[in-house]
Order: C-alpha cells, then sequence, then structure tokens
C-alpha cells in the first residue's frame, strides 16, 4: 500500500478477507487469535512506514468494517452481525490524533456517548479526499440532484 501511494495512486484499498476473515459467526476467539496479531503487524509496519517517509499527513488510513459484532456470542461461539455499534480506526490525513470518540455501555451493545453516524465517517474521509461532502451532488438516474450523504458533516473532533 505505501508503495502504491509513493508511486501517486489516490486511492488503495486493502480487504484482509480469504479464509480466515473478520466474519466470525464460529469459533470467533480462535479465529480472532489467528488473524489478529498478523493484521495489528502489517497496520503497524504501514503506519511506520507512513511516518518515517512524511506520508502521514497525506494519507489517510482507516481499519473500519460495514457493521460491528454482537456483544454476546452466539451458540456457535462466533458474534454475528451488528449494526448498533462499531470500531473505525482512523490515522494520519492531517487529522487530530490521539483520541476517543465515543463510548458504549459496558457490554459494547449501545452508543451512550457521542454517536457516531457512519456516514460522519464517509464524509470525514471525502473531505480528506478533496470531495465536499456537504455541498456535492450527483444526478441520480431520475435526473434529481442528491446529496452522497444524508449525514453531511465530517467529524469535528477529527477536524
Amino acid at each position: 500500500a505505501r508503495r502504491l501511494v509513493e508511486a501517486g495512486a489516490r486511492y488503495v484499498a486493502l480487504n484482509w478477507g480469504g479464509y480466515l476473515g473478520f466474519d466470525s459467526h464460529t469459533k470467533n476467539y480462535p479465529t480472532m487469535r489467528a488473524i489478529l496479531p498478523p493484521f495489528d503487524a502489517a497496520l503497524a509496519a504501514l503506519i511506520e512506514d507512513l511516518y518515517e517517509r512524511g506520508l502521514d499527513r497525506d494519507v489517510l488510513v482507516v481499519a473500519w468494517g460495514e457493521f460491528g459484532r454482537t456483544p454476546k456470542v452466539n451458540e456457535n461461539g462466533g458474534r454475528d452481525h451488528w449494526p448498533n455499534v462499531q470500531s473505525a480506526l482512523v490515522i494520519g490525513g492531517g487529522l487530530k490524533m490521539g483520541q476517543v470518540i465515543g463510548a458504549t455501555d459496558r457490554m459494547a451493545g449501545e452508543a451512550v456517548e457521542r454517536p457516531v453516524h457512519v456516514q460522519e465517517i464517509l464524509a470525514t474521509i471525502y473531505r480528506h479526499c478533496g470531495v465536499d461532502p456537504e455541498h456535492t451532488q450527483l444526478i441520480d438516474p431520475t435526473g434529481r440532484p442528491r446529496y452522497l450523504l444524508d449525514h453531511r458533516k465530517p467529524i469535528a473532533e477529527l477536524i
């Protein structure tokens, strides 16, 4: 990913999937024990590389899934899809780092402090990429203008 950025790529997407992906409906704990250490090492190496090369202000790294996981383990030892709460790791891009925004209850089942809408994360990413999330519109198939997002404000704490 770092070499692609150095070569001029404006956007790089990585998918940590395959056989041992994060979709752990069964055997959650052994699966996470197997995939989290290499994921952590790869992410840390990328971040270190970006900082060492002075790319940290230009490159925004986002580690984020499309939803969270149930607070309780299911009968198969896994965790199912949970739209109520999820986490996103946002690093670099000239944003204000070193903070946790929001909080959940003790079971990580519901947001109890400063909920962040997923579209706020997208608005923050758009802003970093030079797209104005608050005003940019596209024309839909019926010819009507539509904003990119319903929640168009970037995460203020990061800006």
